[in-house]
């Protein structure tokens, strides 16, 4: 039933550089204050999550502020990566998180940048029937 997700090899270094970063707002070496999530995202950032609900970037920022306020504990592992490529310096990377109990299917946009790599849209998805 599911696709069979293959990265082309042309895009192998992307991969790699885009798992580096993900899952989004969950590697604490890639920094935990507003500024560092500020530089990741795009200024039109936007992101929908588990129950379909849809949240600005500034609210995004304004949770993560609060999510790492005192020392925050996130154990998570993820699998099934693939990066596909959408436009040029702009790519789709897709992957599954399991967060304690929980686990989403992910759906980032990236874009390379002069100043690096910029989300511009996030989306998590619930999986309820693991076949």
């Amino acid at each position: 039933m599911e696709p069979v997700l293959v990265t082309e090899p042309r895009l192998a270094e992307v991969l790699t550089e885009l798992v580096q970063r993900e899952p989004l707002f969950h590697r604490p070496e890639l920094g935990t204050t507003r500024a560092h999530f500020e530089a990741m995202t795009a200024a039109d950032f936007w992101e929908v999550d588990a129950s379909g609900r849809c949240y600005s970037r500034e609210y995004v920022l304004d949770a993560l502020d609060e999510r790492f306020r005192e020392h925050y504990r996130d154990p998570w592992w993820t699998t099934g990566f693939h990066c596909r490529e959408l436009a040029p310096e702009l790519y789709l990377l897709t992957y599954t998180l399991t967060h304690g109990h929980r686990t989403t299917r992910r759906t980032s946009i990236w874009r390379h940048t002069v100043e690096g790599w910029k989300v511009l849209f996030h989306q998590g998805t619930l999986v309820t029937d693991e076949r």
